[in-house]
């Protein structure tokens, strides 16, 4: 098959530029010495999966429990659910263990520690859990010198739960703008971490894992002497934040959507395409880049750039509207009624996330296989 055969909008991956993107993460990990832990939510696809753990990993990083059910049934069953414990999936977290699931937790406040080391009762589960570390004020966690973090450990020791350890996830990297500040976020992220497990260790906790990642720290750590491993996934797909940060180039990007021309604006000097917020997603993170790509850079079929001022200026539930950044008129007899089109986007995660299948796509530009995608909570 090619992409000229496939119904649109669909979601193709490029298989040489999947497989340079995670060399590229192994060597990397290789360098620094530590393993790493894949965060599959990108990915979504055991055949992927495999790929991105064939040398470097023995576990995985999950963001929904329905990932975690997918990836145990195809194997991997060393799984960190990395979004913070909902006391209401506690039965839920306890009976998969029980099945075999070795599934760890994360949390950062007491009081969710209180309803694990309950359920830890209850169930009579050890529930494994890390304990998530702030380390830029981005989201969640404790700060490592924060008394907090003690009590909550005691309080799953108290439940007969165990702090297994910290992770952490700098989100903050996502906000800069040059090498420098990916180095020293990189720098912090592994600071942070190591120093709330010194703190949890000096209180009398083992905490034998020290758990790090995002796709931008991962990429441009300099030295990880403490950290056990690193969690990341967005690295294989990369994408246009990515891109607007310094951590890859556009010809990095394995994912695209593949989409069609259905209509022209001739006074706007605008184009449609079948490819709304719904298949694209309505992420805008490069909005406040340097570059602001509206909703995804266009290319021709076979993934070449048309212009770089070419975007997706808008979308509606189903349409996307192309148009130039800098104002001008597409010239719209370039772009007949019927013109297949790719779509790079924003997040690779989000827009991803908006289909069941995808397509693996051959340099040559043939669809080399179709590929199956967990979905749900």
């Amino acid at each position: 098959m090619t992409p000229t055969s496939l119904s649109t909008p669909a979601l193709l991956i490029e298989d040489e530029r999947f497989k340079r993107n995670v060399a590229r993460m192994n060597r990397q990990l290789d360098r620094l010495g530590v393993p790493l832990r894949p965060h599959l939510k990108t990915v979504k696809n055991i055949e992927l999966a495999r790929r991105m753990m064939a040398d470097h990993a023995t576990g995985a990083t999950v963001s929904t429990l329905a990932e975690a059910d997918y990836f145990f049934a195809h194997g991997i069953d060393d799984l960190l659910y990395a979004v913070g414990i909902a006391p209401g999936k506690l039965a839920e977290a306890a009976h998969r263990i029980a099945n075999g699931m070795q599934l760890s937790l994360i949390l950062d406040h007491p009081d969710t520690a209180r309803a694990v080391a309950q359920a830890a009762t209850e169930h009579e589960t050890d529930f494994q859990v890390l304990l998530e570390i702030d380390a830029d004020g981005h989201r969640a966690g404790f700060r490592p010198d924060d008394p907090s973090l003690i009590e909550a450990a005691r309080i799953l020791h108290g439940g007969g739960a165990t702090a297994a350890g910290v992770m952490v996830h700098a989100g903050g990297s996502y906000g800069c703008r040059d090498r420098d500040c990916l180095v020293r976020m990189a720098r912090q992220e592994c600071d942070v971490a190591v120093a709330a497990a010194r703190e949890l260790r000096g209180a009398g906790f083992g905490a034998p894992v020290v758990s790090v990642g995002s796709t931008p720290t991962a990429l441009f750590a300099e030295d990880l002497t403490g950290v056990t491993e690193v969690r990341a996934g967005v690295y294989a797909f990369m994408d246009l934040v990515m891109t607007g940060l310094g951590v890859c180039d556009i010809d990095d990007i394995a994912i695209s959507v593949l989409t069609e021309v259905i209509g022209h604006r001739k006074l706007e000097g605008q184009a449609i395409i079948d490819a709304g917020w719904m298949s694209l997603s309505r992420d805008r993170g490069t909005a406040n880049q340097a570059i602001d790509r509206g909703y995804g850079v266009v290319c021709d079929e076979i993934g070449r750039l048309l212009s770089p001022e070419v975007i997706v200026q808008a979308t509606n539930q189903e349409h996307g509207i192309l148009a130039r950044r800098d104002g001008e008129s597409l010239d719209l007899g370039q772009l007949p009624i019927g013109r297949r089109l790719r779509v790079l986007p924003n997040h690779a995660c989000a827009t991803a996330g908006q289909f069941e299948t995808m397509w693996l796509i051959g340099a040559d530009g043939q669809a080399i296989e179709r590929l199956e995608r967990c979905r749900g909570w």
